[in-house]
């Protein structure tokens, strides 16, 4: 009981740290922290200027945990990402050592990755998913925690190439980076034109994070909610006039683990439906696949979520 309420008051800690840092965007700052509690990938989707980047910074700088960019671009090659093996000259020999690619980091920012040609965005793939890095016969171990954050302009898509829906499923949340009001936009240009400067503390170090996750996959769920999140994943399944194609078992098993460390942040010591209905949208808005007639008549995924979610509300309550 001691370590677990210790390293509930370190998470909260964490978080009111980052909050100094990006101004307006309480909701990103949660999702990212689900998801890094938890060893998942995020998918962050707004425009550019929003602070993407410097979320990740200061996630970096709270945690302790190292951090890189990788600029996604047409010409980027999957050894650009991944690392290559190099000619050493050692004397009279000369043999081939592997060169560390900036995919070999704590946290990595992939900026814009819709940009990439679909060959190298698949260079990711074995990272996001082994927390592996293969190059010839060799394969090299990622240094944990390990997490890609991946960004995306919603708007423009010219020169961009659709993420594969293998890659997709492999990010545990979409995050939509909204626009911040008024009162936060002018809290923002302050603290950009040096009005203000926060001082961003080390709060928690890798380890510590590591043996939090430990604490979080032990948090217990009911049977009522395991009901309850397997429903919603089938019901994506169902027969339905805008969906082409549903969730992946990967869904439920992200809405698991998300909604206990939301459990975890929120000082319970069981996940609730609650916690369920916070996460679902970012588990399963880039799950969903929807199909013509829901493009042409301006139904987005988040409103599928929500009519599915309403419905299993009532059955739940019925």
């Amino acid at each position: 009981m001691a370590d677990i309420e210790f390293y509930q008051q370190k998470i909260r800690e964490c978080e009111r740290e980052i909050e100094k840092g990006i101004i307006g965007q309480k909701d990103v700052i949660r999702q990212v922290m689900l998801a890094l509690l938890t060893g998942g990938n995020v998918l962050l989707e707004g425009m550019p200027g929003l602070g993407k980047t410097m979320l990740v910074r200061t996630i970096g700088q709270v945690f302790l945990l190292s951090f890189k960019r990788i600029q996604f671009t047409p010409d980027l090659m999957p050894s650009d990402v991944t690392g290559t093996n190099i000619m050493v000259k050692d004397g009279g020999n000369s043999s081939f050592r592997f060169q560390e690619g900036p995919v070999f980091a704590n946290l990595v920012l992939a900026d814009e990755i819709n940009r990439a040609t679909p060959k190298t965005q698949s260079a990711l793939l074995e990272a996001m998913q082994e927390h592996t890095v293969t190059v010839g016969n060799e394969s090299h171990r990622l240094e944990e925690p390990f997490l890609v954050l991946a960004t995306q302009n919603p708007i423009e898509q010219e020169g961009t190439y659709p993420l594969p829906e293998a890659q997709l499923d492999r990010f545990m949340f979409k995050v939509l980076v909204k626009f911040p009001d008024k009162e936060d936009l002018r809290r923002i240009v302050e603290l950009t034109e040096g009005r203000e400067i926060p001082e961003i503390k080390e709060t928690l170090d890798g380890k510590g994070l590591l043996e939090a996750r430990n604490l979080i996959a032990q948090v217990p769920v009911a049977d009522a909610v395991m009901n309850y999140i397997l429903e919603l994943v089938m019901a994506t399944h169902e027969k339905n006039p805008y969906i082409r194609e549903g969730a992946s078992p990967r869904a439920a098993q992200a809405m698991i683990r998300a909604s206990k460390a939301r459990a975890f942040m929120e000082g319970q010591f069981n996940v609730s439906f609650e916690d369920v209905k916070s996460v679902a949208y970012p588990v399963l808005r880039h799950r969903i696949l929807l199909n013509f007639d829901a493009v042409s008549e301006g139904i987005t995924e988040d409103e599928i979520i929500r009519q599915i979610m309403e419905s299993k509300e009532k059955s739940l309550y019925a």
